[in-house]
């Protein structure tokens, strides 16, 4: 007979779970423990008691965001990907008019692909995973090209965390009268963003990055007349937004079955954004994190991929040495055996690695990091610290 025997970890993870390592990665991010108890009751979604908490949600999202009057608050089932394909499938240009994508990874990547998989006119402004885009190279394309009507970019990109200048973008934007998209799902809840300072139409967003809660849903805030003029437009049935408008809005129903453990654990991740003091809290939080680790990796040898003033509090991009016994999938297999998740690189050229700075963790965690690196360095023998590709 086999008897299978528990072996305990040798690191000490996050309260409630720790046996499990610390997320350091680009999402989904730890969360608190009285987040998880949350999940530990079952909901009706045709409960009144549920539909309470749903219409709570959206009035904190509402001021969260800084939309307005004008706006609406989507609660949509699934992941952000879904959510921004629902959103171009309901609202982008079907023919004659173009949505210009600009892209500098591979979350605005996935937008332009979304596009021509639906075969919706796109027109795209590729960056480099390092640059963010000027108001002039912006400006040219819509000048060059008046078919253009929609306008769509990352808020900050998950493959590098290079923070975009949507409030410049957006001014010129709705200088030029098109209609402006921001994807936040990785920036909401940390980094500055205000739907109608920054003139933005439609904002894309999820729970489980900056606003420290579980996947399973994501948050659409859009104008309502933007939800008005699609009626009845979009080819699927899904992800209809004017559909799951029109069913939240009237009996406060969803049209799907909700994740419902995953609002619960999001209306206490609200309250707990609330007691750290809000967004501008949290983000210091998180800057104070990026400091740490950019220091203690640049003192090991690491080159960070984006120069000093470039790289957001979020999510920082280190391009992998060039030495031979640098194996990535050992070197993450390492960490975790001390405690801590990272996740690998997106550059499309560029051997690299990314570490999160989001969730339940401070610039003691990110110390406890720093020290798993060195050891997990001296194992493997690495020494050799020039970037691959360099």
């Amino acid at each position: 007979m086999n008897h299978v025997y528990f072996v305990p970890p040798r690191f000490k993870g996050p309260q409630g779970q720790e046996d499990m390592p610390y997320l350091l990665t680009a999402g989904p991010v730890t969360t608190s423990r009285a987040a998880k108890i949350a999940m530990l009751a079952d909901h009706g979604p045709d409960d009144g008691e549920f539909r309470g908490l749903i219409a709570d949600i959206r009035r904190d999202l509402k001021r969260l965001s800084g939309a307005g009057p004008a706006h609406e608050i989507l609660l949509v089932p699934g992941p952000g990907l879904l959510a921004v394909e629902a959103v171009l499938t309901s609202l982008a240009p079907a023919k004659r008019k173009k949505t210009l994508v600009i892209s500098n990874g591979r979350d605005a990547d996935a937008a332009a692909a979304i596009l021509v998989k639906m075969e919706r006119p796109v027109v795209k402004l590729d960056k480099a995973e390092n640059a963010t885009p000027t108001v002039e190279e912006v400006a040219a394309l819509l000048d060059a090209d008046h078919d253009i009507s929609h306008v769509w970019m990352s808020h900050c990109d998950s493959t590098s965390g290079l923070v975009n200048p949507v409030g410049d973008i957006g001014k010129l934007v709705k200088e030029r009268h098109k209609t402006f998209l921001v994807d936040a799902s990785l920036s909401f809840g940390a980094m500055p963003l205000d739907v109608i300072g920054d003139q933005l139409d439609v904002m894309v967003a999820v729970p489980e990055t900056c606003l420290e809660s579980v996947p399973g849903f994501s948050i659409v805030a859009v104008r309502r007349d933007l939800l008005v003029a699609a009626s009845g437009k979009c080819p699927s049935q899904v992800m209809d937004l004017h559909a799951l408008w029109e069913a939240q809005e009237g009996a406060g129903h969803f049209r799907m079955t909700p994740p419902t453990q995953a609002f619960a654990a999001f209306r206490q991740a609200l309250r707990e954004l609330e007691t750290e003091g809000g967004i501008g809290m949290r983000r210091a939080r998180y800057q104070r994190n990026a400091e740490e680790l950019i220091t203690r990796m640049r003192a090991m040898g690491f080159t960070p991929l984006l120069a000093e003033g470039d790289a957001g509090p979020l999510v920082q991009c280190f391009l992998a040495p060039r030495d031979k016994k640098f194996d990535f999938a050992l070197f993450q297999e390492g960490l975790r055996q001390r405690g801590y998740l990272i996740a690998p690189g997106l550059l499309g050229k560029r051997a690299s690695f990314r570490v999160g700075g989001m969730g339940q963790v401070d610039h003691k965690v990110i110390k406890g990091f720093a020290g798993a690196v060195e050891a997990v360095l001296k194992d493997l023998d690495v020494q050799e610290f020039t970037p691959q590709n360099a």
